[in-house]
């Protein structure tokens, strides 16, 4: 969310006791909708497929997530190649295995900032060595900092 759509939300969250507040009401309302329209689409939620081996693994990623996993390791477990792997989690999910693991992870941590964990825990938590590498994805990833985050 830009700096400009938070505040446009907090002003349009104002009092409507005359005429004039109104109508400043209904602009502001436009201009959200104008920010609305460019802002960058962000993912809302993680894919699970449905092929029963598959969307148990994937459950244990997300039960861990720092799992350090590899597509090779885990089409070991699943007695396939890498590359009818990949065929799968491109069929089953619309995305590559590093996609969807790293959008695990993002999403995750999303719900583990908001709830106030601190960043240092969810960069451990979620597989990253330190909180500078976690926070250098996050802010190239979402475009903004988790600690921004964190506030919102």
């Amino acid at each position: 969310m830009s700096p400009l759509l938070r505040e446009l939300i907090v002003a349009a969250a104002g009092e409507l006791n005359d005429e004039g507040a109104r109508l400043r009401h209904a602009q502001i309302v436009d201009l959200i909708f104008s920010e609305l329209a460019r802002a960058q689409p962000v993912m809302a939620h993680v894919p699970i497929p449905a092929e029963p081996r598959l969307k148990s693994l994937c459950a244990d990623f997300i039960d861990n997530p720092s799992q350090e996993s590899k597509l090779e390791s885990w089409a070991g477990q699943l007695n396939m190649s890498s590359r009818t792997l990949a065929r799968l989690f491109q069929k089953e999910l619309g995305m590559s295995y590093s996609e969807w693991r790293k959008r695990t992870r993002l999403l995750l941590s999303l719900q583990r900032l908001a709830s106030g964990a601190s960043i240092l825990e969810v960069a451990l938590e979620h597989g990253y060595q330190s909180p500078s590498a976690f926070t250098a994805m996050f802010k190239r990833t979402m475009g903004y900092t988790p600690s921004n985050c964190r506030s919102v």
